[in-house]
């Protein structure tokens, strides 16, 4: 068997009506990539024709969400690369951290298995960092990590060995609209609602990450539509979100506040229709929300 070269860097992009973003994306990451391979849900814009221009790999497979599209990503498409990445559509990296990479990767001690990332939030159309430096494992050995199984905001975790930080940045910055992303945010809602729910409930243990299960505990014993205020004082004043100007005040207030009141929303009526028609919270979400229980659980190595 030939030997793996240690700078070579395997990059796996989701995508469902990408258009507007890819080609950044793809064009980001060419300098250091060895293949780009673009994991797409059926898309109906131009994103596939993108992708093949830029000489990216496509495979498609049906959406039920992020974790488990990406997880499905590792555990039937080969890789043989000694690296592999995870980028969203509507994100890009740096010069500054291509030229790191390409100079790292060949002296990368070998106890040091993932490598996060700095990343920049461009919220919209409007040039204001929110949450910065929020640090993310982006780039990992093959083999050496899994994608936790969350319905929402799921994290690459390591299996084994140590993660390295790298000094520059990438950047998400979605070019839609207000509209748009009020729209995605609502069904992010749902998809929280669910998560939030299955760890009161454990409904879909199978699917459940004992550390986010100890992550989320504190939050949740807090009590509905008082910790969403809670939320958002803590950005403004605590993480000085005020000193961010008017598009920092939509963000956090929309982010940290809107987003977390919905969330909660959604758990008292999902709660209310369970309790009135005296069935289980899951025929709730499957029979009202379209939830979808049965699809089998990748594996996590």
């Amino acid at each position: 068997m030939p030997k793996i070269n240690p700078t070579s860097l395997t990059v796996i992009i989701l995508t469902f009506n990408e258009e507007l973003h890819l080609a950044r994306c793809i064009g980001s990451i060419a300098p250091v990539a060895e293949r780009v391979i673009v994991v797409d849900s059926f898309s109906t814009d131009r994103t596939l024709e993108i992708a093949r221009g830029l000489g990216a790999e496509i495979a498609q497979h049906p959406f039920v969400n992020q974790a488990q599209q990406f997880q499905w990503a590792l555990d039937h498409i080969p890789v043989n690369s000694e690296w592999v990445m995870r980028i969203d559509a509507d994100e890009y990296i740096l010069p500054e951290l291509a030229q790191e990479l390409t100079q790292a990767l060949p002296g990368i001690d070998a106890s040091v298995t993932g490598l996060g990332i700095k990343r920049r939030v461009f919220y919209g159309q409007m040039d204001q960092a929110g949450y910065y430096p929020m640090v993310l494992l982006r780039i990992w050995r093959n083999g050496a990590a899994y994608v936790e199984q969350k319905w929402m905001d799921e994290h690459i975790c390591l299996k084994h060995g140590n993660m390295q930080i790298l000094k520059h940045d990438m950047v998400d910055h979605n070019l839609n609209n207000l509209d748009w992303w009020t729209a995605k945010h609502n069904a992010y809602a749902t998809r929280e609602a669910v998560e939030r729910l299955n760890l009161q409930h454990q409904f879909n243990t199978g699917r459940q990450d004992a550390s986010l299960k100890q992550h989320k505990a504190a939050y949740l014993r807090l009590p509905l539509f008082i910790r969403p205020f809670l939320f958002f004082s803590i950005a403004i004043f605590l993480r000085l979100g005020f000193l961010e100007g008017k598009p920092g005040l939509i963000w956090h207030l929309l982010q940290g506040f809107w987003f977390q009141f919905l969330v909660d929303a959604k758990i008292f009526q999902i709660n209310y229709l369970a309790k009135k028609h005296n069935k289980p919270v899951v025929s709730v979400l499957q029979e009202d929300f379209g939830i979808n229980f049965q699809e089998d659980a990748p594996t996590q190595g």
